[in-house]
């Protein structure tokens, strides 16, 4: 039965990289791509699609700048609050739960993944309204070998149940913030232990114990990562009709 209640979703976008890797003095979210940041498309599809509200996670000193020259210069309206981002891409995350209002349903998405699609954010929000946790993968075409310490082989996982993750990773609100309140508690201890949380999804396993559904999303999405990465991007953007 229609109830007429709508659902409400947010989007907390990270763009508090350093970009290491990219071996430049420009951050990779702010290092272009065809004419324009690499934070701006992630930012465009959200804009464009269902999601209500996005807060924008920048890196320590870098809230005005993104306020000024990518929020306001594109016209993102959506976007509610430009918030500091923390150490690690987990105190990030925290910091753009904290800002953003009350919802149903929060989209954590990488900046630097500038090739996602509304068809994927549709995709997701169906299996979070399903399961109430679900991360963007696809599975991987390569075989996956595990290493020993030494280097050698350890192990070789079945290559149809191996998917490398991507974001956006999509949560009941309600769901994550506990999840990340207890992850924020037991920080001192999980890092004693030598624990490294690497995505929203292992906090949700962890801590939260609650299973997290794989979502097919795309090869194309890929993450900014290296000088490399920038050319194979520019090249799907000519492929396709979406970001046109």
């Amino acid at each position: 039965m229609e109830t007429g209640i709508k659902t409400r979703t947010a989007a907390v976008v990270l763009a508090a990289g350093s970009g290491k890797r990219m071996g430049s003095s420009t951050k990779k979210q702010y290092m272009l791509l065809d004419g324009k940041p690499i934070i701006y498309y992630a930012l465009k599809t959200f804009q464009g699609s269902f999601v209500d509200e996005i807060v924008l996670v920048a890196s320590p000193g870098d809230t005005e700048y993104c306020r000024k020259e990518i929020v306001e210069k594109y016209g993102f309206d959506k976007v509610s609050t430009v918030v500091e981002g923390g150490r690690e891409r987990y105190h990030s995350v925290a910091a753009g739960l904290r800002g953003m209002k009350e919802c149903d349903y929060v989209f954590i998405h990488d900046g630097a993944r500038p090739l996602i699609t509304e068809e994927i954010l549709d995709r997701a929000l169906e299996d979070v309204k399903k399961y109430q946790a679900c991360v963007v993968g696809m599975p991987v075409k390569d075989t996956i070998k595990i290493a020993d310490e030494k280097g050698n082989i350890a192990a070789t996982p079945r290559r149809d149940l191996v998917w490398a993750v991507q974001t956006p990773q999509v949560f009941a609100c309600s769901l994550i913030k506990n999840a990340y309140d207890e992850l924020l508690r037991r920080e001192p201890e999980l890092l004693a232990a030598g624990r490294v949380i690497t995505d929203d999804a292992m906090v949700v396993e962890t801590l939260a114990g609650h299973p997290v559904r794989l979502t097919p999303g795309s090869y194309e999405n890929i993450k900014i990562t290296t000088p490399e990465d920038i050319q194979i991007a520019e090249n799907f953007l000519k492929m396709s009709e979406t970001f046109a």
